[in-house]
């Protein structure tokens, strides 16, 4: 049975257009045959179509789809804009049961109906487990497409044909043949990035000049420091290095299917497709380079890279890149064993990101520990300082109760006219009509404006917190021991709660942290100030990697 369209009462129109592949949108096979029918369905039943939202190439399987998002958040911002969004099918609109149906239901929240001009259905029962029906098809269909494209592309790629991707840096893409409008192409040599990669391995090999062989960061530094570029013109990091010298291609095999478009899950290599392809690095020198990789693989010699129980990892940046210091370690020619903060941005991508400054870690640990015992938490200092922000905050304190008691008079003011107004009407003096309407509306809406400033105001208010001498003078010398001896798990912890971060600079050392901190750090007696720092990504409260907190 087919909905009776003029029992709707609606009569703006929203068109939804959508095609799944760019090569669709590029041709201008499909959007321009959906706009016409939609229009002309719209048109024929009196309605006005008031926007258009157009998605070329674009999947349904999903929401991930900038004009769709678009479409919805309009739909649902209160404004009523339409009333209706108008598809040629529901599989324009969504090609996943729970997707549609979710949407459907969001969308009749707020008074706007999906309508298909080849899929007419109503609001009843019967209509709409029929929409539904039509709705897993559509998802069965989508799936059993992408299973049969799929298996044509990996059968393209067993041939030696390019599937149309990015091709990898060194190679480009050539048309080799036409098949009816389908155009094959396999993958080239780019002379002028093949150089490139070529010396990439031989650095990694050989080095520079005989200088010995560098490991993946050192070639990458290298190549920053004299110009070398990405395809995109940005400077090389360690993990696109890692992974061109990974990649089987240059040893002469293409890979293909190695993960999942959508969820980037790494498949077997029983699911891969491989395929020969020009080699630009002999295979017997790439499998020489896979070989040394492995060997160097930090699972199987522990790296130069340090990561444990550091005292400022964490809380040390370099003053030029705001990168974090990371802890490395050397040896000298005695085979002493010696530490290091060092710049992370420079270390990672050389000093075309970032000069670089490197600090012995016992200096480093010692020159802030023992600045924050001996000047910080001194107590006359540290007096000093809680006293100054008291006096800051006390000066905000009087402006805000000047502004508490402005708003109260204020308040007051709106109540006693309202009163004298419903007193004048109770005794007859005076008769509702439209001005006296609004002049109640008026006032009104004034006080509670007031009352509402008024609300802010007092919850912002702080009470006064008079810290006692001898409570500075015990969390000072409680403090100077805790930073100053024992673990260093439980050193950093309380040098956390007094710290945001340590800059290191050529020339000196900033120690940066908040008075507010501070003092909540002296009211908590020493102990670590409740929450988490910013830098924690997860706070998981359940019995696991972070324990729940004792008072939850």
């Amino acid at each position: 049975m087919k909905m009776n369209v003029t029992s709707l009462t609606a009569t703006r129109a929203a068109l939804y257009l959508r095609v799944s592949t760019g090569r669709q949108a590029e041709h201008d096979l499909s959007i321009p045959d959906q706009r016409a029918q939609t229009q002309a369905w719209v048109a024929q039943r009196g309605w006005t179509a008031v926007a258009e939202y157009v998605e070329p190439g674009a999947s349904a399987t999903d929401d991930k789809r900038p004009e769709f998002q678009r479409m919805i958040e309009r739909a649902c911002d209160g404004e009523n804009a339409f009333d209706v969004i108008v598809v040629h099918s529901f599989s324009r609109f969504f090609r996943d049961a729970f997707g549609l149906e979710f949407y459907v239901r969001k969308l009749a929240k707020h008074g706007v109906k999906l309508v298909s001009i080849t899929q007419e259905l109503g609001d009843d029962p019967a209509q709409v487990m029929m929409r539904q029906v039509i709705a897993l098809f559509d998802e069965y269909q989508s799936k059993e497409n992408a299973k049969h494209v799929l298996r044509s592309m990996k059968e393209n790629a067993r041939q030696g044909y390019w599937n149309g991707a990015r091709p990898p840096f060194g190679y480009t893409a050539v048309e080799v043949e036409r098949r009816g409008s389908r155009i094959k192409k396999r993958l080239a040599i780019d002379p002028v990035e093949a150089e490139s990669v070529r010396l990439m391995f031989r650095l990694f090999l050989e080095g520079e000049a005989g200088s010995g062989p560098k490991g993946v960061k050192a070639i990458t530094v290298w190549l920053n420091e004299r110009g070398y570029r990405t395809r995109g013109g940005a400077t090389w990091a360690i993990g696109p290095v890692h992974a061109l010298l990974t990649h089987p291609v240059y040893g002469g095999r293409m890979r293909f299917n190695r993960s999942d478009a959508r969820n980037r899950r790494r498949k077997s290599e029983s699911e891969q497709v491989f395929a020969d392809v020009p080699a630009i690095i002999e295979p017997q020198v790439f499998e020489r380079v896979q070989s040394l990789l492995k060997e160097r693989n930090p699972r199987v010699t522990p790296p130069r890279m340090v990561s444990g129980p550091i005292l400022l990892t964490g809380l040390a940046v370099c003053a030029s890149c705001h990168g974090a210091m990371t802890l490395r370690t050397g040896t000298s020619k005695s085979g002493k064993v010696h530490r290091y903060y060092t710049c992370s941005s420079c270390a990672r991508q050389g000093k075309t990101v970032c000069k670089g400054r490197s600090i012995r870690m016992d200096k480093l640990d010692t020159l802030v520990t023992g600045h924050l015992a001996d000047r910080l938490l001194d107590p006359q200092r540290l007096g000093t300082m809680l006293a100054s922000l008291a006096s800051g905050r006390a000066v905000k304190a009087s402006a805000v109760d000047e502004r508490i008691v402005t708003l109260e008079r204020e308040a007051h003011e709106a109540n006693e006219r309202l009163r004298r107004l419903y007193k004048a009407m109770e005794d007859g003096v005076a008769e509702m009509d439209d001005i006296l309407k609004d002049r109640i509306f008026a006032l009104k809406a004034d006080r509670d404006r007031v009352q509402g400033a008024l609300a802010r105001a007092r919850s912002g208010v702080r009470p006064t917190v008079n810290i006692n001498p001898i409570v500075v003078e015990r969390f000072g010398q409680a403090m100077r021991e805790k930073l100053t001896t024992g673990a260093v798990p439980f050193r950093k912890a309380y040098l956390g709660t007094l710290v945001d971060r340590v800059e290191v600079d050529d020339r000196e050392i900033r120690i940066v942290g908040r008075k507010d901190v501070l003092e909540q750090a002296v009211l908590a007696n020493g102990g670590p100030v409740q929450g988490v720092r910013s830098f924690v990504r997860k706070w998981r409260t359940g019995q696991d990697s972070n324990p729940r907190p004792p008072d939850s």
